[in-house]
């Protein structure tokens, strides 16, 4: 019986270490897939700032071309005052040009603001940019390094699925079907260590009589607790300190 129960430790074993590597190969991709997506975040942020920026230019022009024309208006109004021959229309005519260049203050203070926040956005662009570059390179390499890591995570699983289907081949068959059983009702583990009289994996202690007799390794016995098959860890232990 001591035979075939470390046959069904070494099963364990190989499937402990399969799941560790199938979690490492399942995780791996959303690394790279989390930096991806911060990667087209920044790429959207950059493409809403570079909108932002040519909308206030396309704004600032339309100041300038208004600026222009009102500049064109007051050149007219000034032709016009030389013809006037009445002085109330040539009170009016002044108090028109003036309102004009109240305008055309008022919208150059406006294409100044436009100007300073483009400055201010084009900078925000700018830094950007630089930041997009570096997460660009920061993500082509991180996938290089998991492609990596996944290869090598394939050779690894590809070993120890070879170790275990050697073991599933010697192993006693009723006790192989009972810890399939187990494996899929467990969470994958079928069968634990006892240590000091206590369950490894429910961490629950043993009955002293039923403790007593897992020492005895003659039998394969269940935990009264989590119901997995369990073994006596104490002489390993004790050779290994």
């Amino acid at each position: 019986m001591k035979e075939k129960i470390n046959v069904l430790i070494q099963l364990q074993d190989c499937d402990n270490r399969i799941q560790a590597i199938t979690n490492r190969k399942n995780k791996a991709p959303l690394t790279v897939q989390k930096l991806e997506d911060e990667l087209k975040g920044a790429d959207l942020k950059l493409q809403e700032d570079n909108n932002r920026s040519e909308a206030l230019k396309k704004d600032s022009r339309t100041l300038e071309q208004e600026i222009q024309e009102l500049e064109g208006k007051i050149d007219k109004s000034n032709e016009k005052l030389s013809h006037i021959k009445s002085n109330k229309e040539y009170t009016a005519a002044l108090k028109e040009i003036e309102d004009v260049k109240k305008l055309i203050n008022l919208t150059e203070d406006k294409a100044i603001q436009f100007m300073e926040e483009i400055e201010a956005v084009e900078k925000i662009c700018l830094a950007n940019n630089e930041h997009q570059k570096e997460m660009k390179k920061d993500f082509e390499q991180t996938r290089e390094e998991v492609e990596i890591e996944l290869a090598a995570l394939d050779k690894d699983l590809k070993n120890i699925e070879n170790e275990r289907t050697q073991f599933s081949e010697v192993v006693d068959q009723d006790l192989y079907k009972k810890y399939l059983f187990l494996k899929e009702r467990k969470g994958g583990q079928a069968i634990s260590p006892v240590i000091g009289g206590v369950c490894r994996t429910c961490n629950i202690g043993l009955p002293p009589q039923k403790y007593n007799e897992l020492q005895k390794r003659d039998t394969l016995l269940t935990c009264p607790n989590c119901h997995r098959m369990i073994y006596w860890e104490e002489e390993q232990t004790e050779e290994e300190g």
